[in-house]
């Protein structure tokens, strides 16, 4: 059974992972500091899985996966001012800008979940990545504070 809104949903999660994955990619390559590079790579790899696994839901649900975030284009939500911080190389002002990233991907799960009556199991799948959203967000938010003090 093809169920279009859902696809659309997840398409729509799957860009912001695939603007996530860039993002964060582009963050940890213009980072000095070993550790924010490692965080930053990390949550880099993991939204791409996150796309990879929303991509196969939605090619069971016989859909078309989206296959790039809007970064490709132009930065998306909460992504758009990463470039003028990675210029600005300051790297509170990376770390903001990831924050705000996250903020954004933080809404649309939200969203996802509360405005889509979602089937069970496809539920789970985006409960649990926005549960590990939420927390690379908040570890991101204590990131910051570290840098401001």
């Amino acid at each position: 059974m093809k169920n279009d809104k859902t696809i659309s949903v997840l398409n729509n999660l799957i860009e912001i992972c695939k603007d996530g994955q860039e993002g964060f990619r582009q963050a940890s390559e213009a980072v000095k500091d070993t550790h924010l590079k490692t965080i930053f790579g990390q949550f880099s790899q993991q939204r791409a899985q996150f796309a990879g696994e929303l991509q196969q839901e939605v090619m069971r649900l016989g859909g078309d996966p989206e296959k790039s975030g809007t970064l490709s284009g132009s930065m998306h939500r909460g992504w758009i001012n990463l470039k003028s911080a990675i210029t600005g190389g300051s790297e509170p002002s990376i770390i903001s800008e990831c924050e705000r990233g996250e903020d954004s991907a933080k809404d649309e799960y939200r969203k996802a979940l509360e405005e889509n009556k979602l089937p069970a199991d496809l539920r789970d799948v985006v409960q649990r990545q926005y549960t590990q959203v939420k927390a690379a967000h908040d570890q991101i938010r204590s990131l910051e504070v570290k840098t401001h003090h």
